[in-house]
């Protein structure tokens, strides 16, 4: 049996890496490590990023609780990818989980049809 798709659809803060070669050297000085630290936190204003604190943690919880069970995606709604899903599903409230190809607009909601899909599997 295939694992249950489950994706997010949330704001998610970003970093930016530097090519391979320049990676190998920052990483060494630990500068990488500040910059894409200060590009995080810098990335989205307080509310989402506790809001993205959540998410996270909601996710980790579900990993945990399913396994194998299921895959899931974290897909940033500032993406081009993130606006495509956003818009074909009818969404501008977010997080928003997509569970097998139905939107569910929060994460209760969505959870509970998780629990109800694996269960009927």
């Amino acid at each position: 049996m295939s694992p249950l798709r489950i994706q997010i659809l949330t704001y998610a803060p970003t970093a930016f890496f530097q090519c391979r070669n320049c990676e190998v050297p920052l990483d060494h000085t630990g500068l990488g490590r500040t910059v894409r630290r200060e590009q995080l936190e810098a990335g989205l204003p307080e509310e989402m990023l506790e809001e993205y604190g959540r998410v996270s943690d909601w996710v980790r919880r579900l990993a945990a609780q399913h396994g194998e069970r299921i895959a899931l995606e974290v897909i940033d709604v500032a993406s081009v990818r993130g606006f495509w899903k956003a818009l074909r599903h009818h969404t501008r409230r977010y997080p928003a989980v997509i569970v097998d190809g139905r939107l569910w607009p929060d994460l209760g909601a969505a959870e509970a049809a998780v629990a109800r899909r694996l269960a009927a599997a």
